[in-house]
């Protein structure tokens, strides 16, 4: 199923897809996401705080995320203004929660009570385990955000494309759907977009050579023991 039409307006940098032939996702035709970007519905905003390192990364997954959710930003940076960013998490009529795990080094503060049918705004850091938690330290505004974790995420499909040390990482992309199926219940259907994925990354694995991997990449942090 054909996905829609890419919209760039929520990436704050540069394409590094710029000699791209297609001009919806801008990307390399051999590597063309549209065929396989699947809209998805979502009531739960989606803001990703993508780090530059991960916006130059063929093999991540957050450019097909973003052109799977309707309401989904992406905005790439390492460090940003107070005022910024305070503007990015928060909008009016929202309660803001971050996708990460309660971890000694970063310690989740108190969360408020659930609002029943409050409008969310979904928080997800892409970067690997070290650099999403600088990137938390660095930022006492994301450190003060209600968090939610996933206890036991799905295995994950991304290992086939790029190596996780341990069993509960997995990318941003499956971080992310799992988190909306968990806030937004049976009305959310992760599934289709989830095999959408499960091609891109077999479509990506059969271009590449398998190799190793020192440190496991483009994961959204997920539970503690996540490195």
């Amino acid at each position: 199923m054909a996905g829609r039409s890419c919209d760039h307006s929520g990436l704050n940098g540069p394409s590094t897809f710029c000699r791209a032939a297609c001009g919806r996702c801008l990307r390399p035709s051999a590597t063309c996401l549209c065929a396989l970007a699947l809209p998805t519905a979502h009531r739960t905003e989606v803001l990703v705080l993508q780090h530059p390192q991960e916006h130059r990364q063929a093999k991540n997954s957050v450019a097909m995320l973003r052109l799977s959710l309707a309401h989904c930003e992406v905005v790439v940076g390492e460090r940003f203004a107070p005022g910024a960013l305070q503007a990015l998490l928060h909008r009016p009529g929202r309660s803001t929660r971050l996708l990460y795990p309660d971890v000694p080094a970063a310690p989740a503060p108190l969360a408020p009570g659930p609002v029943a049918g409050a409008p969310l705004r979904l928080v997800v850091l892409d970067a690997t385990w070290r650099k999403s938690l600088r990137m938390l330290l660095e930022h006492p505004a994301l450190a003060a955000l209600p968090r939610i974790a996933l206890d036991a995420p799905a295995p994950t499909r991304y290992r086939a494309i790029r190596p996780a040390r341990r069993a509960d990482q997995v990318s941003t992309l499956e971080a992310t759907v799992q988190a909306l199926a968990m806030l937004e219940g049976p009305s959310f259907d992760a599934a289709p977009l989830l095999d959408a994925f499960g091609r891109f990354v077999a479509g990506v694995a059969a271009r590449q050579r398998p190799r190793s991997c020192l440190e496991a990449q483009g994961t959204a942090p997920t539970a503690p023991s996540t490195l």
